[in-house]
């Protein structure tokens, strides 16, 4: 199986570590199989790619689409490094607020899969970074929803010592208890 997957601690946020072949040419790996996700218990269809470039210091997130418009996504790092946070927003799950944060990187090579009902954000580590990440969704501008990245009752752990560089919306996103329960997953 070219692919190892490791349950967080959170209930179905898995790390999918993949099998690298590589040699002096470079690497090759498969990015996603979908009879070895489903094998693990990943079921999701896939509709959407996205890709995203940023540079050192920014941070994007938390988003999260509304309801029925949710997102799982499958997220890895091509270029650079980065901190990838998914906060579990689901309103009646027994870890409701508690948050996974992995390295992602282009030397790891891991990716994170996130389901429905949470808020994903990341900041870059490097002096840029590339994101592919598939989503099981497409983009709804209309349920398009965020958590402030800073909320105390979260406490995410960012380990930066920076201030992060946000986007103006990112910058006055309601805290978790500020969000409407009724537009969650």
């Amino acid at each position: 199986m070219p692919f190892e997957f490791e349950p967080q601690k959170i209930k179905d946020v898995i790390l999918v570590k993949p099998k690298v072949f590589g040699d002096n040419r470079g690497f090759f790996l498969e990015s996603y199989k979908k009879s070895d996700f489903e094998a693990n218990g990943i079921t999701i269809e896939f509709n959407q790619d996205n890709h995203s470039k940023s540079t050192k210091g920014v941070l994007r997130g938390l988003h999260y689409q509304a309801k029925p418009y949710g997102q799982a996504k499958l997220v890895r790092c091509a270029r650079g490094k980065i901190y990838d946070v998914a906060v579990d927003i689901r309103p009646n799950s027994e870890t409701f607020g508690q948050y996974v944060k992995v390295e992602l990187s282009e030397e790891n090579k891991q990716m994170l899969f996130i389901p429905e009902g949470f808020a994903h954000g990341f900041v870059v580590l490097s002096d840029e970074a590339e994101l592919l990440y598939k989503a099981s969704g497409e983009y709804a501008p209309q349920a398009d929803r965020g958590v402030l990245w800073s909320d105390k009752d979260i406490n995410i752990d960012w380990e930066i010592d920076f201030e992060p560089i946000l986007s103006d919306k990112d910058k006055v996103q309601p805290k978790l208890s500020e969000i409407n329960k009724e537009e969650l997953i």
